[in-house]
């Protein structure tokens, strides 16, 4: 038992690694697009997403998975002492990429013309200036899942923060610079000339992190070479045969996650066509869609961050138990991760519904499209918990080696989504709310079919009271608390300072003050109604100072 804490408690502390990297990378990322549609507009943002969303596609299919089925892979290797044979999958993982990233690369340079839809060929020139970040993030993710598998998250959160870092500053340095030296006069272009400069603060960032991790691999590398002379099993495939392992591991896992995440240039697509359908001009459809994706998706994704780095973390310590055959370890894991991601996701959810207003007045003050991007994020707020929900599990079928079944529950949830789509948009008038819909209902299917493969394979069954309903009447009384603080301080802070202070500055200061009061008003009726023991939160960073404060203002 004391091993299976000792577990638990390293998948939660480096998921806590990567999931505090995740937050400041799209805090990060929230931040810098501010500004940038300042300067570029929604129209930009459209064409920039359009291109986003394209290349997203091509680096799914290219590279996308790498850090997922290396670290898998790898961490199976690991487990067995087998290190010689884990740093050779780590050798042909990144022939792999050299190969297929080259490839994808140059293709999606040479062939945006073919890959933009034809009404919105302004895009064109953003996915080129994309294109070489798709050869370099095969690199950057083949190390991550590496040193990932050794159960160490520090460096992929370092470089991770390093590569946004520099992405949020040459995206608004260049999407300035390109617009003064070739927009010009011509006001038309601004948004094409804009978006790209922002793209090419994408190449910036991934070239930034890729630089990073290497430097760190040159200096473990002594670390990883000793182990493989230390190496005494008598495993040793050959490259065909790990090229072989590789394929079929990829490969299924590109599928299941470009299946999984096709749904946002599916979406694009058939929202475009539709608008074109109803005789709506491409630059209001590229402004409209820039609503949905620059300013709800991006503050969805947000949480959702968290997810993927507690699948990320837990990934090697499912692979490593179920290689082993330590099935009670798997569960464990299963469900230590599942409701550490629901204790913060579904929070996260009312938080975004509650503060929606202040957040975009904060972050995207433009005032034509402000009530627009609110009502979205009100009531699309619920989907972080399903994302969440359906990233972890996904996780978990992948780690256990079922990759084969994500891409089958996917498919399903794809097609249903895409159904839905198509009738919301051809038959009512819905249009931005049809996209909310439909990502939300896709979210919930994939909730579904996942939480029944897994019981399926691992015979896992999950929890409720403490996993759903008491993290959800705590933030629901989160909710309503925060709600009222929140206006109350408005008012008196607006009464003392109003007249001192930018109406931006006053509502930042009263929101990130709510935002401290929620997160303190929510753990203390989590604890209270009993969401989570003295022994769970002892096994969170800093668990014992939260229990000692717990104590103190007897909570427990």
């Amino acid at each position: 038992m004391g091993r299976n804490n000792s577990s638990e408690q390293n998948v939660i502390a480096q998921a806590t690694i990567l999931m505090a990297a995740g937050i400041l990378v799209r805090i990060i990322g929230v931040l810098y697009r501010s500004p940038v549609t300042s300067i570029i507009g929604d129209e930009g943002n459209g064409y920039y997403s359009i291109a986003y969303n394209l290349y997203s596609m091509v680096l799914l299919i290219a590279s996308y998975s790498i850090p997922m089925a290396v670290s898998k892979v790898v961490s199976g290797k690991l487990a067995l002492k087998q290190y010689r044979e884990a740093h050779k999958v780590f050798r042909c993982a990144l022939i792999y990429v050299l190969i297929v990233g080259a490839i994808a690369s140059l293709f999606t340079f040479f062939g945006a013309s073919i890959l933009v839809p034809d009404s919105q060929q302004k895009a064109i020139p953003v996915l080129r200036v994309l294109a070489p970040a798709i050869f370099l993030s095969g690199f950057l993710g083949v190390l991550r899942g590496y040193f990932q598998a050794h159960s160490t998250m520090m460096p992929t959160s370092i470089s991770q923060i390093i590569e946004q870092v520099l992405n949020a500053i040459v995206s608004i340095g260049a999407a300035v610079l390109f617009i003064q030296v070739f927009a010009g006069n011509n006001e038309g272009s601004v948004p094409v000339f804009g978006a790209m400069g922002s793209a090419a603060g994408i190449v910036a960032g991934v070239a930034a992190g890729l630089i990073f991790i290497v430097f760190i691999y040159r200096q473990n590398r002594p670390y990883f070479m000793k182990h493989c002379e230390q190496d005494v099993t008598a495993e040793n495939s050959s490259y065909r045969d790990i090229f072989k392992v590789m394929f079929l591991m990829i490969t299924p896992v590109i599928l299941s996650t470009c299946v999984y995440n096709i749904s946002a240039p599916i979406d694009q697509t058939i929202f475009m066509d539709v608008m074109d359908y109803k005789g709506v001009l491409s630059d209001t459809a590229a402004a409209l869609y820039g609503v949905f994706s620059t300013k709800y998706l991006t503050l969805i994704n947000v949480p959702v961050a968290l997810a993927n780095s507690m699948s990320t973390a837990m990934i090697p310590a499912v692979s490593s138990a179920y290689t082993l055959e330590n099935y009670e370890e798997c569960n464990a894991q299963v469900k230590q991760s599942v409701h550490f991601t629901m204790l913060i996701s579904i929070p996260s959810a009312v938080g975004l519904c509650v503060l929606a207003y202040p957040v975009m007045q904060v972050l995207f003050p433009q005032r034509d499209t402000i009530d627009l991007a609110v009502g979205l994020l009100r009531i699309g707020c619920i989907s972080v918990v399903f994302y969440c929900l359906s990233t972890v599990t996904n996780g978990v079928l992948q780690g256990i080696g079922k990759v084969n079944v994500p891409l089958r529950n996917a498919a399903v949830s794809l097609l249903l989504h895409v159904l839905l789509l198509a009738g919301l948009l051809y038959f009512t008038n819905m249009d931005l709310l049809a996209l909310v819909f439909a990502t939300m209902f896709y979210a919930f299917f994939m909730c579904v079919l996942n939480s029944i493969s897994v019981r399926r394979y691992l015979g896992y069954r999950q929890e409720v009271r403490k996993t759903f309903v008491i993290p959800a009447v705590s933030a629901v009384g989160m909710g309503v608390l925060c709600y009222i603080f929140y206006q109350g301080l408005y008012m008196i802070v607006g009464g003392a300072l109003g007249a001192l202070l930018p109406l931006r500055l006053l509502v930042l200061v009263c929101l990130l003050v709510s935002i401290v009061f929620a997160v303190v008003v929510y753990f203390a009726l989590l604890i209270k109604l009993k969401g989570v023991s003295e022994e769970e939160l002892r096994r969170f960073p800093k668990g014992y100072m939260m229990v000692r404060l717990a104590r103190k203002f007897r909570l427990l």
